[in-house]
């Protein structure tokens, strides 16, 4: 299949990083998520519950974002993909996760996952 949702740059906050400047106030994230979708049934019936919820995505993940305070982006990476893919029955999902300005001289920096439900 080659159908996908796609969310960019959602922004979320949380304390993150390993140096003790980085785990006194809570700093911005930017996720991209590119969700495997059948986006078929929803495009032939026009029925919102064919359809995988961006809104619904995107406040899921700022939440679970928000509750977390690791000391590695990966961690965040990690829990935030297992937990889309277990609620809303993905199959596949990419996830690249921004940590903007965590270094010097850098737009942004950050990691790129790909996982899929295990069968």
């Amino acid at each position: 299949m080659s159908d996908s949702v796609f969310v960019t740059g959602l922004v979320c906050e949380t304390i993150v990083g390993v140096y003790d400047f980085e785990r006194v106030a809570p700093r911005q994230l930017l996720i991209d998520l590119d969700m495997d979708w059948d986006n078929r049934p929803a495009g032939a019936s026009d029925n919102l519950e064919l359809a995988l919820n961006y809104d619904a995505v995107s406040q899921r993940v700022r939440a679970l974002v928000s509750s977390m305070q690791p000391l590695l982006i990966e961690t965040i990476a990690e829990a935030v993909a297992q937990d889309l893919l277990q609620t809303f029955g993905l199959s596949r999902l990419t996830l690249t996760l921004h940590k903007p300005g965590a270094v010097a001289g850098t737009t942004s920096l950050g990691v790129r996952i790909t996982r899929q439900q295990a069968h």
